[in-house]
């Protein structure tokens, strides 16, 4: 892209702007709540999958550490 100040590409364009007193976005709004509240319950779906993760590798190493036992245990006798 050139730095043209003819370019038309309409890239970087404001259309339509909203007034100013219209495009007021303050904290509390309900969109902003209703945002946060998605965002609280994604993190939380995030942590319970990891979490879930976490205990599924762990009992994966832990049977397998069990397996390896008993080999060494029957390749004792």
């Amino acid at each position: 892209m050139s730095g043209n100040s003819n370019d038309t590409s309409g890239q970087g364009m404001i259309v339509n702007p909203k007034p100013k007193a219209d495009n007021q976005d303050w904290d509390g709004d309900d969109a902003d709540r209703a945002d946060r509240l998605r965002f609280e319950e994604e993190q939380a779906m995030i942590r319970e999958q990891s979490e879930a993760r976490a205990a599924a590798k762990a009992l994966a190493e832990h049977k397998l550490a069990e397996h390896k036992a008993a080999e060494a245990a029957k390749n004792a006798k």
